[in-house]
């Protein structure tokens, strides 16, 4: 027989029973599906982890002060006034493997612009801070030295406050009032997006971190270069782990903590934070892997089953067809194409699916998905593979039937 025959024969054979290859397929579409929904979701949510690490900045570590117990009650963390601007200035100073570290306070505020307003937070920085963040703008320049040092009246929109107060227009030149202290806009800038969590980073306003102490609220008289924050990026193919621990091992040394006592700051990794959320999305992955393997068996289990049916029927035809002069390969090449047919056909309704409950489950439940083109492939590769391995045995002892037997059989 030739090939364009047996592929014939065997479309022939499955269309003659379409509610049996349905059912057949069954196990392989939902196996399929499966496959899609799993690498969509992991992909997905490693795609959001590293897209809100890198939002950050990376190779983030923030430093803030720790708790403190007062009257029995134990305040949050921040509560001590225990970092300054020395000790970002020491950190960038000290540590090699640091590159660049700034202050930075962060206070609400109501920014005022002709008849528009808007609250938001007003964020003093230092310098150092962009190159931490990454973060540049969409319109405008960043802060001068001059700027910083000498504490000039100037800010930098984020995206939410210059749509809320402007709309489109170029804000560039005009004057905001924050506190009855007005502060010309150098800039807009580039959109960040949400946060690790949740927040919207685009809603804030910077300013010199002098500025903001100088200007609007005040020295500090307890500690006058007292920040909230310090922010901190270490050099590519540095050890995160080990760049934290010479940070509090310095900080420990300027604040002049005995080895008895606790650190008076935290040091937070980001790249640890969003652990969890990576972890999240793989154990969801590992479960769906679960569901598409059983169903890849299952569906596997099911084509061998039919063709062994499918054997038992046409018995009478196998004999038939090698009478006439087919090869006991023509056979096997026939019931292999049959099986893998089945798999194909269900990897590809499986592949829609996949994609169709991706989407849905990214717009239902808020999971991120990625659809990996590479996925789909590899998983109709695979459902022919499976058709293949659970359809030879089937095919083999088709094409091993002798002849007169079979033409016996009824």
């Amino acid at each position: 027989m030739k090939p364009l025959e047996v592929v014939r024969s065997a479309l022939r054979a499955l269309a003659g029973n379409p509610l049996r290859s349905l059912l057949t397929m069954l196990g392989i579409f939902i196996g399929v599906a499966a496959v899609i929904v799993m690498v969509a979701v992991g992909s997905g949510g490693r795609e959001q982890v590293m897209r809100q690490i890198n939002s950050l900045g990376t190779n983030l570590l923030i430093v803030v002060p720790s708790s403190i117990t007062a009257f029995g009650a134990r305040l949050g963390a921040g509560a001590r006034q225990t970092l300054g601007e020395d000790d970002a200035q020491a950190i960038q100073r000290e540590l090699a493997q640091v590159q660049a570290a700034s202050g930075t306070s962060r206070f609400a505020v109501q920014v005022i612009a002709g008849n528009s307003n808007w609250s938001t937070n007003l964020q003093g920085i230092a310098p150092g801070y962009f190159e931490i963040r990454e973060w540049g703008t969409a319109w405008g320049r960043e802060f001068t030295p001059e700027e910083f040092e000498a504490a000039h009246k100037v800010a930098l929109l984020g995206e939410t406050v210059w749509r809320n107060l402007y709309g489109e227009a170029d804000p560039v030149g005009e004057t905001i009032r924050v506190r009855n202290v007005p502060f010309v806009i150098v800039g807009v800038l580039a959109r960040k997006g949400q946060s690790t969590a949740g927040f919207d980073q685009d809603d804030i306003v910077l300013t010199p971190l002098s500025t903001a102490k100088r200007r609007v609220f005040g020295v500090n008289p307890v500690n006058p270069r007292y920040v909230q924050a310090i922010l901190v990026k270490v050099r590519d193919g540095e050890d995160m782990a080990e760049v934290e621990q010479q940070v509090r091992d310095l900080l420990r040394q300027r604040h002049r903590l005995q080895p008895n006592q606790e650190d008076d700051f935290q040091v937070r990794n980001m790249t640890e934070l969003m652990s969890t959320r990576d972890e999240s999305s793989r154990t969801l992955a590992i479960l769906l892997a679960s569901v598409a393997a059983v169903s890849l068996l299952v569906g596997g289990v099911g084509i061998m089953n039919i063709m062994l049916v499918s054997v038992t029927e046409r018995t009478h035809e196998i004999g038939l067809r090698m009478a006439v002069g087919a090869r006991p390969a023509d056979i096997l090449a026939q019931f292999l194409i049959e099986a893998t047919t089945l798999a194909l056909l269900g990897g590809a309704a499986g592949v829609g699916l996949g994609i169709g409950a991706s989407r849905l489950l990214a717009e239902a439940a808020g999971w991120p998905t990625l659809i990996q083109p590479e996925a789909v492939v590899v998983a109709l590769l695979f459902s022919g593979a499976v058709g293949v391995f659970f359809g030879f045995y089937p095919a083999r002892r088709a094409a091993r039937l002798d002849p007169i037997e079979a033409l016996r059989h009824d």
